[in-house]
């Protein structure tokens, strides 16, 4: 595993690289595509896709909050996965509706995160693997202390005293 630090800056760089596509987003128009033939879909591909980089952020600002979480680590790659799927088809109709070099730009920065990705995947395996080996060790644990204790005999009953008499 590596250190928290570690993981955080390789987070930032992996957000700051996503970052980079929000300006290049911000100039697509799927709307005058659909006057070329373009499919409606083109436009929802893109509002989503909008909407997948937001939720990448905060996944990604979650994580790094607290880098032990496996949730939030899973939560994190997938959104970048699902982000980057809907860009690779997204690009496809920004080369063929808008202008092929933008659909590049896109296409570039989205593979500049490969090796943040890449990094991620590593630690989300990483981070189970060590949950993981921490709950078998705190089974065993348990199933020993059970075995300890199922052992032993049962504590006597103490017998209750007898009521003393009262003196006059």
């Amino acid at each position: 595993m590596p250190p928290e630090w570690e993981t955080r800056k390789q987070l930032s760089a992996l957000v700051a690289t996503a970052n980079r596509l929000d300006p290049v987003l911000g100039q697509l128009n799927p709307e005058a595509w659909k006057e070329n033939g373009a499919p409606e879909a083109y436009v929802q591909q893109w509002q989503n896709t909008r909407k997948a980089l937001s939720y990448l952020q905060i996944s990604a600002e979650r994580l790094a909050k607290d880098p032990n979480r496996v949730t939030s680590a899973m939560d994190t790659y997938f959104r970048l996965q699902s982000m980057e799927q809907m860009l690779g088809s997204l690009a496809a109709g920004v080369r063929r509706y808008q202008n092929p070099a933008i659909a590049d730009l896109l296409m570039g920065i989205a593979n500049e995160n490969a090796a943040n990705r890449d990094f991620l995947e590593q630690y989300m395996k990483d981070l189970a693997a060590t949950r993981e080996s921490e709950l078998q060790v705190m089974d065993t644990e348990a199933q020993r202390c059970r075995s300890v204790l199922s052992k032993q005999p049962p504590a006597a009953k103490k017998r209750p005293a007898a009521p003393k008499e009262a003196k006059d």
